[in-house]
Parts: structure tokens; sequence; C-alpha cells
């Protein structure tokens, strides 16, 4: 599942996002993908790799909100309904 937020701060800064994406890997653990940067610029990639599914989920939803709560707004979503 996969989940792109964007954050328009006021002025001449330019919009920020964070993509979170929710997969299985190879070895039956759950990754949590945290990509986060600036429209147009360089972005930052971070895992967390979780053993089950359940605390995954969790923790993809809690970040999810998290952003909402600090103004961003969803985009795009694949294989999760947006909050």
């Amino acid at each position: 599942m996969r989940v792109f937020l964007q954050h328009h701060p006021g002025g001449t800064e330019p919009a920020r996002y964070l993509q979170l994406t929710l997969q299985p890997d190879l070895f039956g653990s759950w990754e949590l993908l945290h990509e986060t940067g600036v429209v147009g610029g360089r972005a930052r990639l971070r895992c967390e790799v979780f053993a089950q599914a359940e605390p995954a989920q969790r923790a993809f939803e809690k970040t999810r909100d998290i952003h909402l709560q600090r103004g961003y707004q969803i985009t795009y979503t694949s294989g999760v309904a947006p909050r």
C-alpha cells in the first residue's frame, strides 16, 4: 500500500512531500519506506522493518496521521482507503 502527501507552505518555499510505502520483503517481513523531500529536489529514504503485518500497518497509519495533523494533504493513495 502507498500514500503520497504534500505540504504547501506559504511564500516562496517549495512544496514538501512524504511518500509512505508498506510492502512485504522476500524474507516474510514487512518494510515501511518513508521517502521525504522537496518537490523537484533531493529526497531522503528511510526503511523500517517489521516481523509482522499488524505492527507495520499501525506504524503506517500513525505516521500518515501525524503528517495530516501537521498540514500535509493526501495527493495519491494505492491499496489503502484515504483518511
